[in-house]
């Protein structure tokens, strides 16, 4: 008889343990792939501060008043390279979608601007770089989200907090960036 207790017993922890190897190695490639998908995240941001230079400038040659808005850009760029987390990175590249909203607004009141084909494929390669930002943070959005079921739900919750495993924070646009930006002459 004692056994047979013995053998249940000893199948239980070993069903146990399997389960917490199995749960553990889950959260393991879940937060890996959320990293993953910031990642490529990043990509894009990288991608549009490479743009951002090549319109400035093309921009710059023709409105010498409008200083304020490069200086803002810049500022941006140089916060997003001093960024270390995720959240300050998504700081920094909503400080920079604001100047390049006043930026693109500006161009749009300018016709000779719009008339460059230096400006108009630099605005193009720009709106498809912000597509592909809004693609990949809704990625890393459902990344963290899958992530962070496992994380709370019953029992690999459990696991999760045995190993440290916490919640992750979702990409938030900052406050204000519902409102476009104004620009007056």
């Amino acid at each position: 008889m004692s056994k047979k207790i013995l053998i249940v017993i000893l199948a239980i922890v070993v069903i146990a343990g399997l389960y917490g190897m199995s749960t553990y190695n889950g959260l393991v490639t879940l937060n890996v792939a959320s990293d993953t998908q910031w990642k490529q995240v990043e990509t894009q941001y990288q991608r549009r501060f490479d743009l951002i230079p090549n319109l400035v400038e093309s921009v710059k040659g023709t409105m010498k008043q409008e200083t304020a808005v490069f200086t803002a850009i810049a500022d941006a760029r140089t916060k997003y390279s001093g960024a270390v987390t995720a959240n300050e990175k998504a700081a920094a590249a909503t400080q920079v979608e604001g100047a390049l909203g006043r930026l693109l607004v500006i161009t749009e009141n300018y016709p000779t601007l719009k008339s460059s084909d230096t400006v108009t494929s630099l605005m193009s390669q720009l709106e498809g770089t912000e597509n592909r930002i809004s693609v990949e943070r809704m990625r890393f959005n459902q990344s963290v989200q899958d992530y962070n079921l496992k994380v709370m739900r019953f029992p690999s919750s459990i696991v999760a907090s045995l190993f440290g495993f916490a919640e992750r924070q979702y990409f938030n646009a900052a406050p204000g960036t519902e409102t476009a930006p104004a620009v007056k002459f």
